[in-house]
This record gives structure tokens, sequence and C-alpha cells, in this order.
């Protein structure tokens, strides 16, 4: 069996972090630009060029994600058997669902009826997990074909929905983005299965370039030539404007927002152009770093050495912060308990600041995240004979 690198795979750990970062601007989007709660940000009738951007760049959050969260998966079963990597795999899996749907569901909401359940980006690793777990038996050519085929062969699907597949909300759990209840629960499937599977299975098959044993001039040439086709593919893809997203581009009031319009790819689910062009860039970020050191790599890798950890936390600190800031103008802070009452309030609709405070705040999450990571992060080096820790 070929051995791992003795350490961490600096290149990837730093992707991760940057994509964390970047996270949390969209998150604190969430809780604090005005309207962001009833308001779709990339809506051409009514986002600016600054507030696209602002959704635009944490596109790169869940594709790098979940595609390094099978690359890990990858780089951890090197010293393991396939069986023990299995095991990992699918009891991680529950795991993370059982985190998505407790934990994570009330650090969003502060709503302790749990009235809505949103399935969201822990939900989609934990289940590509488990799938994952059968998946590593699998050839390693016959899993590249398996990925590529969910991935680019998805958006054939687009014409099929919860309504005409017969299928119901299974459907809406595959491919759709949808909505259920379940009892007087509000449930919603925000990132419908069948690419995210893809994304993970080749993620993993990735993770062969960072054996120890390869080459790194190869690994290089494989980065850059991914990087560039991917990209180049969602030029021609997305210019011909007849397959790969669900939402065509069209010629808007100007030239900019025609622009915008043609980067506007869908994420629920996420299209082929929407992976090509959010993948295609991080290949080429991880052949420009892969020698990187200095203090803001340092200050980055923090993150992305405890990403799941961090994911929770800053979650929990956006939201909290949301709720403290409304009590400190002496407004109503119980907006931020999150009820479904309270998500059809009116007053929601009204609340929030302007996109020069969501920076600011966002800046001051992180720097907040950042002590608490990395006490996190080296307790967790300190203590690798604990395999729960692997858990978190």
């Amino acid at each position: 069996m070929k051995s791992v690198l003795s350490h961490r795979v600096q290149s990837i750990d730093l992707l991760r972090g940057v994509v964390m970062v970047i996270m949390a601007l969209d998150h604190v989007r969430d809780y604090f630009h005005f309207g962001a709660m009833t308001a779709d940000p990339t809506n051409m009738e009514t986002t600016t060029p600054l507030l696209f951007f602002t959704r635009f760049i944490t596109h790169f959050c869940a594709p790098v994600f979940i595609f390094l969260a099978g690359t890990s998966a990858f780089l951890y079963g090197q010293k393991r058997t396939k069986k023990e990597l299995s095991h990992f795999l699918w009891t991680r899996g529950l795991w993370l669902i059982f985190i998505e749907i407790t934990v994570n569901t009330f650090f969003w909401w502060f709503d302790p009826s749990f009235g809505f359940i949103n399935l969201q980006v822990l939900w989609a690793i934990g289940v590509c997990m488990i799938l994952l777990a059968g998946l590593i038996y699998l050839p390693k050519k016959v899993l590249i074909g398996f990925g590529l085929l969910l991935v680019f062969g998805h958006n054939l699907l687009d014409t099929i929905t919860t309504e005409n597949s017969g299928l119901g909300i299974f459907w809406g759990f595959l491919h759709e983005m949808s909505f259920t209840t379940l009892g007087s629960r509000w449930i919603s499937f925000s990132y419908p299965l069948i690419p995210w599977v893809g994304v993970m299975a080749l993620g993993y098959v990735f993770g062969n370039l960072y054996v120890k044993d390869f080459d790194p001039l190869v690994r290089k040439k494989w980065l850059w030539r991914l990087g560039i086709a991917s990209i180049l593919l969602f030029f021609l893809i997305r210019g011909l404007n007849v397959y790969g997203d669900l939402v065509p581009w069209s010629v808007q009031k100007n030239t900019i927002y025609t622009v915008l319009s043609f980067f506007n790819v869908a994420k629920y689910p996420p299209s082929l152009a929407f992976l090509l062009i959010t993948l295609g860039p991080s290949f080429l970020f991880l052949l420009v770093t892969e020698k990187v050191q200095n203090r803001l790599s340092n200050f980055l890798l923090v993150f992305g050495r405890v990403p799941f950890f961090y994911y929770l936390l800053h979650i929990f600190i956006i939201h909290l912060g949301a709720l403290l800031g409304l009590a400190v103008l002496g407004k109503d802070w119980t907006l931020m308990i999150i009820t479904q009452e309270n998500f059809m309030n009116p007053e929601l609709a009204k609340y929030g600041y302007s996109l020069g405070i969501v920076y600011l705040v966002w800046v001051a999450v992180v720097l907040i995240s950042y002590p608490l990571c990395k006490k996190y992060m080296l307790y967790k080096a300190a203590n690798k004979h604990k395999k729960w820790l692997s858990y978190l």
C-alpha cells in the first residue's frame, strides 16, 4: 500500500481554510444584511454588482468542502484497511447527520421547538460519506466513471420534478431542492444528493495525487490540466447556453448585469457549470500554494485543520451576534429566535444592515473564532491517540 505524507498536506488545509473563512461571509450576510432572509442576492432585478459578488464568491465553499472531504477520506484510509475506512465513513456520516438535525439546526434558528429543520451541507456530507463507505470498494477507473457520470450527466434530470417524477419528496432528496412537512415541522432538502455524491467520489480519487511517492511535478501538471480544462469547459458550456445549468443566462439591462447573469449559476442542485467554475480555480489554487508558507497562510491553515469545529462555532457566533445586536440597539431581539411564526413576521423583511456592516461583522467573526479554533487545533494535534477526535 502506498504511504501517505507523514504530515498534513498543507495546500489542501490552506484551500479548505480559505473557503471556510469565505463561507462565514455568506452566513454573516444571511443574518445581518438588509432583506437577506426574504430576498435573493442573485436576482437580476434587485441585486447590485457588490451584493452579487458577495454571494458568488461564497459559491466556492460547498463544492470545495465536499470534494476535499472525499480527498481527506482517501488520505485517512492510506494507513488503514478498506474495512476500517468504510466503518469510519459510515459512522462519521451518521454522526454528521445527527449533528445537522440537532446542534446545527438549533444554532441556525435558536428555536427550541425545532420547527424548521434545514438539511444542508453537513447532511449532504454525511449521506455522501455513508455511500462512499461502499463506493471505495470499486476499482479506481469505475469510481472515476461513476463520479463523472453524476457530475456531467445530472443536468439531464432537470426537467424531472417532484410533481412529475412519481417519487414525490424522495425526488427532492435526490435532485431538486424541496420542502416538506413532518407533522408540524418544516423540513428542507437544500442539498440534493446526486451531484454531491459524484463530487465526493471524484475528490476521493483525487487523493491519489497526494500519496508520498507521487511525483510532485506530475501532480502539478495534473492540477494545471484539471484547473484550465474545468474553466475553459465552463465558458464553453455556459456560452452555448443549452446544457449544464438549470437557468440559462440572458442579456440584461447593461453589460455588467449580462456578465452577472452569465455567472449566475445554480447551486441547488449544483449545476455542471457551477461545479466547473468553482472546482477549476480551486485546482489552480492548490497548484500555486503547494509550497506557500507565510503569516497569512498560517492564519488560514488553522481554520482548514478544524473545519467541523469552526463550522459549528461560526454559525453560533454569527447568530448570537445578530441577536445581541438587536438587543443593544433596543430593538426586538426575539426576531432572531427564528420560529415558524417569526419566519413569517413582516418585521423580518425590514431587518438588516448595509453591506459595509456585513463585511465588518465578517472580519470580527473570523477574528473571534481564530483563537478558539487554534486552541482546539493544538489540542487535537497533541491527542491523536484519542479516536473520538477524528469525528470532530
